[in-house]
């Protein structure tokens, strides 16, 4: 690993006490894995649609890429999330068999690599803070970070990276199923607002800070199979209403591990109560609360 820099230079990512500590983790897992600093981290945070229809935005729990450029035509990609998995693999020619967890960031690295980003390789290390439990989505916050850090460390100094309208529209061809809104919260999204995207793709920032207005977001997923998970999460839902909830709605498209709750923050406690107490009598695993800011867009980190 790299030694901190010396007297009068910026101290890298890694060893700044004052970085948020998953990126100072990523920027030192890459370190370890590959042998040599980030040229840059970028974060990108999760993203919720809202009970209103055409309406998303960020949450303040990223997924962090840190990537460094090579010159030989590869890839090297390694998570701390797998370990074990770490691999080497060809930007050209056929693609060869990959871990489960890279085929996404390596389809993306050879369809920016096409495009003209990243052609002499990339090492790049990926690390998130939500598990797949939470039931929000992986897919777009992932994408976004790692096409933002790939195109920053290959553009020349002085360069103009990329527009992140001409990166969404890369990361479509390669995932064309995927989310198109919930991708431009990742994107565009600012603090305290939720998102709207309309017809041709005019977005308008409309105002969703619930600190503001004296009530709290949070997040409450429950475990155990598809089909507990639904009883489950209707049971949670129903006891938080009852404990003064003002609404609730699936976080994504369509349901699945989690409800996103909007309610007074002085009802947080009798919720979280009341909905503990109502599986704790049927003998089933308590749902997770996670509290959820309403966040700003993917970024580079400083």
């Amino acid at each position: 690993m790299n030694a901190p820099a010396t007297e009068g230079a910026p101290l890298p990512l890694s060893h700044r006490a004052t970085a948020d500590p998953l990126f100072r983790l990523v920027a030192h897992a890459l370190e370890t894995a590959h042998g040599r600093p980030p040229a840059a981290v970028w974060s990108a945070p999760h993203a919720f649609h809202l009970g209103s229809p055409g309406l998303v935005a960020a949450a303040g729990w990223p997924v962090a890429a840190a990537a460094a450029p090579r010159e030989d035509g590869t890839v090297r990609l390694s998570s701390l999330g797998h370990p074990a998995q770490s691999c080497d693999l060809p930007l050209t020619g056929p693609s060869p068999d990959t871990p489960e967890w890279a085929a996404r960031p390596y389809a993306l690295l050879r369809a920016l690599a096409g495009a003209g980003y990243g052609r002499s390789g990339t090492d790049l290390h990926v690390q998130g803070t939500l598990t797949e439990a939470a039931g929000l989505s992986l897919t777009e916050p992932l994408d976004c970070a790692v096409a933002l850090a790939v195109a920053d460390v290959h553009t020349p100094e002085g360069g103009a990276r990329p527009s992140r309208e001409r990166l969404t529209a890369l990361v479509r061809e390669v995932a064309p199923g995927d989310d198109d809104a919930l991708r431009d919260a990742v994107l565009f999204a600012r603090p305290g607002t939720a998102l709207h995207a309309g017809r041709g793709g005019v977005r308008r920032s409309v105002p969703f800070d619930p600190p503001a207005s004296g009530a709290c977001l949070v997040l409450m997923a429950v475990r155990g199979s598809a089909r507990e998970r639904a009883d489950g999460l209707a049971r949670a839902v129903e006891c938080a209403r009852r404990a003064g909830a003002l609404s609730a709605w699936p976080p994504g498209g369509r349901p699945g591990r989690s409800v996103l709750v909007l309610l007074p923050r002085d009802r947080l406690t009798a919720v979280r109560a009341a909905v503990a107490d109502a599986f704790r009598d049927r003998s089933l695993p308590v749902p997770r609360f996670v509290n959820v800011a309403v966040a700003g867009a993917a970024r580079r980190e400083e």
